[in-house]
């Protein structure tokens, strides 16, 4: 799915949003935008000079609300909705396991050709584990790594990366539960300098009407880029049929 083009007449700022967020679905009910890795969603402690939120209040031009969170390393398909009723409504759509999530990941190790990680993992920090489920294959093997597809069937902390760690295959990138001496090793050898992980694409029932919605979120080039150099395939080339096209602006 590509990024909608912007109005000529629109804005400086909400230009200038759109390209720092590019968005993948947008009408009277729903906000789809590709993060890139290293923006946060929500103002924290940290002073952060771009975040999600108000990014996509500029590009929607009114109020915007949260339906689910990406880590601020994890680029890729972040959903949001206009209205709290519809907001609502995706997020128990998320809770109750009726969206589908995609990732694409690269780990340390050569894991199987699939699988599935059935470990608990809180659902906030410092909160009680609860159970927790990540579908894996094995896309692609580099050396000692492996680029694989994630498709998590809840919704808790840190989830993928948590498992990918449980699995004995963390993720390249990550400061929290991979191994400084690899992250090193590609930032060195292939200019990676983020977290391997991309949310590469959502499914879900349109909050209203509830048609399918398919969101695409291509690889950014810091993530993508590295992958060519390792001489990986880049995963994610848009699908064909109806749901890839986007959707329209309000």
């Amino acid at each position: 799915m590509m990024s909608m083009p912007t109005d000529p007449e629109e804005p400086c700022g909400t230009a200038a949003a759109r390209r720092a967020l590019p968005v993948l679905w947008s009408d009277a009910a729903v906000l789809a935008v590709n993060k890139p890795s290293g923006m946060v969603v929500h103002r924290g402690w940290a002073r952060d000079g771009e975040i999600v939120m108000v990014l996509a209040r500029r590009i929607a031009g009114a109020h915007v609300f949260p339906v689910h969170r990406l880590d601020r390393g994890t680029s890729g398909a972040l959903v949001l909705a206009l209205d709290p009723g519809i907001a609502r409504r995706l997020q128990d759509s998320f809770a109750g396991g009726k969206v589908l999530k995609r990732y694409v990941a690269l780990v340390r190790g050569i894991p199987p050709e699939s699988g599935v990680i059935d470990s608990p993992v809180p659902r906030s920090p410092g909160g009680p584990r609860v159970p927790a489920v990540t579908e894996f294959r094995r896309l692609a093997t580099f050396e000692r790594y492996a680029l694989i597809e994630a498709v998590p069937r809840s919704g808790r902390l840190h989830q993928v990366r948590r498992h990918l760690k449980h699995l004995a295959h963390p993720l390249i990138g990550d400061v929290r539960y991979g191994k400084g001496e690899h992250n090193r090793l590609f930032r060195c050898r292939f200019g990676l300098h983020r977290l391997a992980l991309h949310a590469l694409e959502i499914e879900l029932a349109h909050p209203v009407g509830g048609n399918p919605l398919r969101l695409f979120a291509s690889i950014p080039e810091d993530l993508a880029g590295p992958l060519r150099r390792m001489g990986l395939p880049v995963p994610g080339e848009p699908p064909s049929g109806p749901l890839q096209r986007s959707g329209p602006t309000d």
